[in-house]
């Protein structure tokens, strides 16, 4: 039986296959309160996927969305008066 394999390295092995650099890293750092506030959010809308939503579910739902818009504000804020990366 012939094996069968790639005879050349890959070719975009060095461009993908690294480790995020220090300026990447702190772009993910800088909008990691958004990330969280987004799973938060993500996190109300599964739990109320099943049943019937409840006014503690709504309010938990509305206080969610508020969180995400407000970061996003202060990460918009942040990019546009130059803080960000």
């Amino acid at each position: 039986m012939r094996h069968i394999g790639a005879l050349q390295a890959v070719v975009t092995a060095v461009e993908y296959d690294r480790e995020p650099t220090a300026t990447e890293l702190d772009a993910i750092e800088c909008e990691m309160p958004l990330i969280a506030a987004e799973v938060e959010l993500l996190d109300v809308q599964i739990s109320v996927l099943d049943r019937p939503a409840t006014e503690v579910d709504t309010r938990r739902l509305r206080r969610a969305r508020r969180k995400v818009l407000a970061e996003r504000a202060v990460l918009a804020n942040r990019v546009v008066s130059g803080e960000a990366a």
